[in-house]
């Protein structure tokens, strides 16, 4: 069991029956006689939709211990996503929504640590940061615009907004969860000059 006030992302709880991961958890104190709220955002971790409950801060919830495997990712389809155990070899299917935003980001042999409950997997684990090659893009300008930006297409089909000096080729580093670019990654062109 764990107190409401103890909640902390990353942690999945049993409520009604239902598994859900904590995604945000914000304590708002009371005043008076007013007494302080627990203010949350959980997802399902069956179905993946999202759901914002208050609980009072000394409320006891069911937390669920989660077994961890590391297993290399194979390929997707318009489904699912297939993951590998390293070790046995066995092939797992995860649905794509389970994995979200971040499937277009995985590449092929890349270890994910996946986490199951009850021997059916709940959430993968990927990074927050990916590195992805610009498949097209305009020439690269140098404007004197700081905040001047254009669209590139990545080699994993996905469109995000570049600056103007990235060209066709650059590796750069994306926020998985937003789909916004961080920086530009070094580039083997960049090791060799």
């Amino acid at each position: 069991m764990v107190m409401a006030w103890a909640l902390k992302n990353g942690i999945v709880l049993r409520i009604e029956g239902e598994i859900y991961r904590v995604l945000e958890a914000e304590f708002k104190p009371g005043s008076a006689k007013m007494a302080g709220v627990v203010k949350t955002k959980l997802s399902n971790a069956i179905t993946g939709s999202t759901w914002e409950r208050h609980f009072r801060p000394q409320e006891r919830l069911e937390d669920v211990q989660l077994e961890q495997r590391t297993l290399q990712f194979l390929f997707s389809d318009a489904e699912s996503c297939t993951f590998m155990n390293p070790e046995s070899f066995e092939q797992i299917e995860i649905p794509r929504a389970l994995v979200g935003a971040a499937e277009g980001y995985l590449q092929s042999g890349i270890l994910a640590p996946v986490q199951f409950f009850e021997g059916r997997p709940i959430h993968v684990a990927v990074p927050e940061i990916a590195d992805a090659r610009v498949a097209r893009t305009a020439q690269p300008a140098h404007a004197h615009q700081e905040n001047a930006w254009k669209e590139g297409i990545l080699d994993n089909g996905i469109r995000i907004q570049v600056p103007l000096f990235i060209a066709p080729g650059d590796v750069v580093r994306v926020d998985v969860k937003t789909g916004r670019y961080v920086e530009r990654a070094r580039s083997d062109r960049r090791k060799a000059a």
